[in-house]
C-alpha cells in the first residue's frame, strides 16, 4: 500500500483532514513532524493547510527552513509527488519549489466559501484523474490567497501549461489571472490555496471533488511500481 506523509507544523489546523482523506482514498497515511530530517520512507508528501510558526512575518517564510524540508526539497526535486494546500502552497513558493508568491486578499478579510474551480491540466501527479476544463466545487478558507508573480513569469506558466486550477464565478482573493494552483515544469509539484482534503465524503463537504486528488497520485504511484 503507498505511503502518503503528512507534514505537521506548529499552527497545522488541517493536517488531521489530510491524514484522513488519504485513509478514505486507499493509501497509508503517515504523519511527518516539521522537526524530524526524515521522510520516514514515504512515496508522496502533503504540506497541508492551517498556519505555520512565522506567519506573522510572511507566510510559510520560515516554515520554509524546517528540518524536514530538507527533505522535502530534495524529494521533490528527485521527482517524489508533493502536494501543498494552502499554507503548504506557501511553504512551496517560500521554498522556490514553485514560483510567485501568496498576498494578503485584495478584499483584505479572510473569505471562507465553496469555491467553484476550472481544472486547467491534468498532467501532473495529483490532478491525472480529472478531464481539462472539468469544473469541479472545492471549500476555500483563507486569508492570504492571492497568488502574484511577474508577467513573464506568469506567461511562462500559461504557456508551458502550469496552471493548474482557476477561480469560476469570481475572484476571491485577487490572485492574478484568476490563478487557484500552479505545478512545477516536472508536475510532481502542485500548490492550490482550496482545500481538496474537506471533499472526500459528502458527511463534511458539499462534494466529493476533492477525492481525485489522491486517486490521481495513487494512480502515479501504482504505476511506477
Amino acid at each position: 500500500m503507498p505511503r502518503i506523509g503528512v507534514v505537521t507544523f506548529p499552527g497545522s489546523l488541517d493536517d488531521h483532514d489530510a491524514l484522513r482523506a488519504i485513509r478514505l482514498t486507499g493509501a497509508e497515511p503517515v504523519p511527518l513532524w516539521h522537526g524530524s530530517d526524515s521522510l520516514d520512507g514515504v512515496d508522496a508528501v502533503i504540506l497541508p493547510g492551517g498556519f505555520s510558526y512565522g506567519d506573522y512575518l510572511r507566510c510559510g517564510a520560515i516554515a520554509r527552513f524546517a528540518p524536514i524540508m530538507t527533505e522535502v526539497i530534495g524529494a521533490a526535486e528527485a521527482g517524489m509527488p508533493v502536494l501543498g494546500i494552502c499554507n503548504g502552497f506557501q511553504i512551496l513558493c517560500e521554498a522556490h519549489l514553485l514560483p510567485g508568491a501568496l498576498v494578503r486578499n485584495d478584499v483584505r478579510t479572510f473569505v471562507c466559501r465553496d469555491q467553484r474551480l476550472r481544472v486547467e491540466s491534468t498532467d501532473t501527479t495529483w490532478t491525472s484523474a480529472f478531464q481539462p476544463g472539468q469544473e469541479i466545487t472545492i471549500v476555500l478558507k483563507n486569508g492570504e490567497g492571492g497568488y502574484v508573480a511577474d508577467e513573464a513569469t506568469l506567461d511562462r506558466l500559461e504557456g508551458e501549461g502550469q496552471v493548474v486550477f482557476r477561480y469560476l464565478n469570481g475572484n476571491p482573493n485577487g490572485s492574478y489571472r484568476d490563478i487557484a494552483g500552479i505545478c512545477n515544469e516536472r508536475g510532481n509539484v502542485v500548490g492550490l490555496m482550496p482545500h481538496p482534503e474537506h471533499n472526500v465524503e459528502t458527511l463534511t463537504g458539499p462534494t466529493t471533488d476533492g477525492r481525485p486528488f489522491f486517486e490521481s497520485v495513487l494512480s502515479f504511484l501504482a504505476a511506477r511500481a
